[in-house]
C-alpha cells in the first residue's frame, strides 16, 4: 500500500473518530482537535501500520492513547498551579518577591546580634559559620573541643533568640 492509498483511508475514518472523540471529550472543539492529533500520528506513523490490520481499530487505540497522554499532561500541570481565589500565607511568602531593602535590614539585624555576642562565643560561632571544624578551632583557640561545642551552641541559642522575629511560621 503507497502512502497516499494509506492517507486516503485514514482521511475516510475522519467522521467515525470524530463520533468516537465526542465520547472521550464531550465538546466539539476538543474533540475536533483530537481527531487532527489522531489523524496526523497516523499518517506521521504510516511504517508502524502493518496491512491486514483493522486500520478503525489501530486508529481508535492511536487516539485512546493520544487522550488518555493530553489529560494525563492537563493534570499534571494543573497539580503545579494554584487556582485559589486568595493565597494562603504559607504560599504567600513563597510567591512574594524580595527586594534589596529588606535583605539590607535583615542583614542588619544579623550583624546586631552577631555583636552582642561576647569574643569567647562570637570567635568560634564565625569560625564554624565559615567552615572550620571542631578540631580546627580547638586547635587555634587552644581550648578543650568540648568547651568549642559549648561556645557555638550557646551562640546559636543567643542567635535564635535575637532573630526569633525571622522564624517562618509553620
Amino acid at each position: 500500500m503507497t502512502k497516499y492509498e494509506f492517507n486516503s483511508l485514514v482521511v475516510e475514518q475522519s467522521d467515525s473518530l470524530k463520533h468516537y472523540a465526542k465520547k472521550f471529550t464531550n465538546d466539539n472543539e476538543d474533540a475536533n482537535d483530537l481527531v487532527q492529533d489522531t489523524l496526523l500520528k497516523a499518517v506521521t506513523y504510516f511504517n508502524n501500520f502493518r496491512e491486514g490490520t483493522n486500520l478503525k481499530g489501530w486508529l481508535y487505540t492511536i487516539m485512546k492513547n493520544t487522550f488518555i497522554n493530553n489529560y494525563r499532561r492537563i493534570v499534571k500541570t494543573n497539580s503545579f498551579i494554584t487556582k485559589e481565589e486568595e493565597i494562603s500565607n504559607a504560599n504567600l511568602i513563597l510567591s512574594a518577591s524580595k527586594n534589596q531593602g529588606e535583605n539590607k535590614f535583615v542583614m542588619e539585624d544579623i550583624h546586631d546580634a552577631l555583636s552582642k555576642l561576647s569574643e569567647d562565643y562570637y570567635v568560634p560561632f564565625s569560625m564554624y559559620f565559615e567552615g572550620y571544624k571542631y578540631h580546627e578551632i580547638s586547635e587555634y583557640l587552644a581550648i578543650p573541643i568540648g568547651t568549642v561545642k559549648t561556645r557555638i551552641h550557646i551562640a546559636r541559642k543567643v542567635m535564635k533568640k535575637s532573630l526569633s522575629t525571622y522564624k517562618l511560621i509553620d
